[in-house]
């Protein structure tokens, strides 16, 4: 889909025509001006220019969230950065591979590699072997500077809290699509016949991104249910559910506005995970994008972007 026909930019033209201002689009619809009078505002990427730039820095750094959130109490999903090597020993600090593999060692469990800054789940790899850690590694560096490694935790379930100043305007778990085993068919055959042929390529992709989890030819046994993707990620294959009003999403809320005012961060989408009964931050995004959950609620994500740039135009 061309950057110029995403739901983020057709949700700024309409706000834009609703209160006379002036807007003239760039960049293939990357960067978008605006202007009332005297008044002219940018849009760069999903980024609407309500936060300071610090936030913005640290919220776009799971490692640097993960450290702020740490140090400021509240329950989050560790994430460890390593710097490419190619930046120079100067920067690359000594050992770092020896240090990726204590990691390892310590979480026999698995580890999630990922780029450091990025959004929507590309290039995100579960590994529990060293094999799989180096190719995960090598595959990142490819094209990132930096990398975030943490332990790989079993999810029950996530939720997303999109805020603008402690205020929820979406609040929604993440359906991961899931097959049952029929002792016959492999889980590419399963996976095929529960999506559609345009989740074809996203499903499938999603599992061979688990490095050592990927074996799309496996044949599951009968009645063994299994998620198509150990990732929440709405890209992924994963379905927007919103959650209605009670203690569950009180209590996603309450956390996601602790994690907000901990980075000192306006306008943001939060994730919070729930680990062994337990809720935890896992990231905090300060580009909100919602361009899945457009496709199924545009009214609320139309408000959402409105609320928004009410808050930039002073409204």
């Amino acid at each position: 889909m061309p950057n110029s026909e995403r739901i983020f930019v057709d949700a700024v033209k309409r706000y834009c025509a609703r209160h006379d201002i002036l807007i003239e689009i760039r960049s293939q619809g990357w960067l978008i001006i605006m202007q009332r009078g005297l008044q002219r505002h940018f849009a760069l990427g999903y980024d609407l220019g309500l936060n300071s730039a610090i936030a913005h820095r640290i919220a776009n750094d799971k490692g640097a969230t993960a450290e702020v959130l740490a140090i400021s109490g509240i329950p989050c999903v560790p994430h460890r950065v390593f710097v490419n090597p190619k930046l120079g020993e100067h920067l690359a600090p000594s050992g770092s591979h020896l240090a990726m593999l204590e990691l390892l060692e310590k979480h026999p469990e698995g580890l999630v590699v990922k780029p450091n800054e990025g959004t929507s789940g590309r290039s995100v790899f579960r590994v529990s072997t060293r094999p799989g850690l180096e190719r995960a590694v090598t595959e990142i560096f490819l094209s990132h500077l930096t990398l975030a490694i943490s332990p790989y935790v079993e999810i029950e379930d996530e939720v997303r809290v999109v805020a603008i100043d402690e205020d929820p305007l979406v609040v929604y778990s993440k359906d991961r699509p899931c097959v049952v085993g029929d002792g016959k068919r492999s889980r590419r055959e399963l996976a095929l016949a529960a999506t559609s042929a345009e989740q074809h390529a996203t499903v499938l992709s999603a599992i061979a991104g688990d490095l050592e989890r990927g074996d799309l030819e496996a044949i599951l046994p009968p009645g063994e249910r299994r998620v198509l993707n150990w990732r929440h990620n709405l890209d992924a294959g994963a379905r927007p559910v919103l959650l209605e009003q009670g203690d569950v999403r009180e209590a996603c809320v309450a956390l996601a506005r602790q994690a907000a005012n901990a980075i000192g961060i306006r306008f943001a989408s939060v994730d919070i995970v729930r680990v062994g009964g337990a809720l935890k931050v896992l990231e905090i995004n300060s580009g909100v994008m919602m361009e899945a959950l457009g496709r199924l609620h545009p009214e609320l994500v139309d408000a959402a972007y409105s609320a928004a740039l009410d808050k930039v135009f002073g409204a």
